[in-house]
C-alpha cells in the first residue's frame, strides 16, 4: 500500500496561536504513529510560524517510523537537517512570505544548485526528495540532480477533482509517475489531498510510495478524531 506520512504543522500552528504547549506536537507525533501512520512530516519555515526548529530536534528521538523534514534549503535549514539527520529531506522552493507551497522546482534551471545540496544530504545518509510539478521536462531534470525521489505537487489535481474533473485531473500525474518510475525515481505525492480525493489518486497513479497529508487531515480530525481519521486514510490507501 501507499504509505501515509502525517504533516503535523497545523498542530503546531494551533499551539502557537495561544502560547504554551497545548496541543503538544511531540505528543501528537507519538499518538499518530501508534494509530498506524507510517511517518511524520514537518515543514519548518524561517519565521517558525508553526513547527519550530526545536520541535524538529525534539521529534527525532520519538519518531520511530519515518521523519520527513520539508523546506527551502537555505543555510539554516541545511544546518538543522544535517544535525538532526531525518530519514528523508524534501526540498521545496517556497518563498519565506508564501502562505503555503504553491509550485515545484524548475529542475533544469536549478540543476546545479539542487545537485550540490543533494550530494551533501546523501553523504550524511539522508534520503532526498524534491517537490516537482507533473511536467515531463521537470521529471527528467530531476534525475540530473541526483535525488532519490520526487514529490508530485498535487494541488492542481485536488482543485480539478473538486470541480468534478477527476479523470482529466489525474492524467498528467499518472503519466509523470510512469515516466519517473521508468527513469529510476521513486515517487511521493502531496498537497491538498484529502479523504475525498485520495483513493482515486492512488488507484490511478502508479508507483506512489508515500503521500504526505497535513492541513486536510488535521481539519478532518476536528470532525472525526485523529485516531479515526488516520485509520480512514490507511483504509483508502490500501
Amino acid at each position: 500500500m501507499t504509505r501515509l506520512s502525517v504533516n503535523i504543522n497545523k498542530i503546531a500552528t494551533l499551539r502557537n496561536a495561544r502560547g504554551g504547549n497545548l496541543p503538544d506536537p511531540i505528543l501528537f507525533a507519538k499518538k499518530i504513529q501508534s494509530f498506524g501512520a507510517h511517518g511524520i512530516t514537518v515543514h519548518p519555515r524561517p519565521d517558525e510560524r508553526h513547527i519550530r526548529y526545536n520541535d524538529v530536534r525534539a521529534l527525532r528521538p520519538v519518531v520511530y517510523t519515518e521523519l520527513n523534514v520539508e523546506g527551502n534549503p537555505v543555510n539554516r535549514f541545511l544546518d538543522l537537517v544535517l544535525e538532526v539527520k531525518p530519514d528523508q529531506v524534501t526540498l521545496v522552493p517556497d518563498d519565506p512570505h508564501q502562505l503555503t507551497s504553491d509550485h515545484g522546482w524548475d529542475t533544469i534551471k536549478h540543476k546545479n544548485y539542487l545537485r550540490n545540496i543533494i550530494e551533501t544530504l546523501k553523504k550524511a545518509g539522508i534520503r532526498t526528495s524534491i517537490f516537482v510539478d507533473p511536467v515531463p521536462e521537470m521529471i527528467k531534470g530531476a534525475v540530473e540532480t541526483g535525488t532519490d525521489r520526487i514529490e508530485l505537487y498535487t494541488e492542481s489535481y485536488a482543485s480539478a477533482y473538486a470541480r468534478g474533473q477527476a479523470q482529466t485531473a489525474v492524467k498528467p500525474f499518472r503519466e509523470a509517475a510512469v515516466l519517473a518510475h521508468e527513469i529510476g525515481l521513486e515517487i511521493n505525492a502531496g498537497h491538498d489531498l484529502n479523504l475525498e480525493n485520495i483513493a482515486y489518486f492512488v488507484q490511478n497513479v502508479p508507483y506512489v510510495e508515500e503521500v504526505s497529508i497535513g492541513h486536510a487531515l488535521v481539519a478532518e480530525a476536528l470532525w472525526f478524531g485523529m485516531e479515526n481519521v488516520v485509520r480512514m486514510y490507511l483504509d483508502k490507501l490500501k
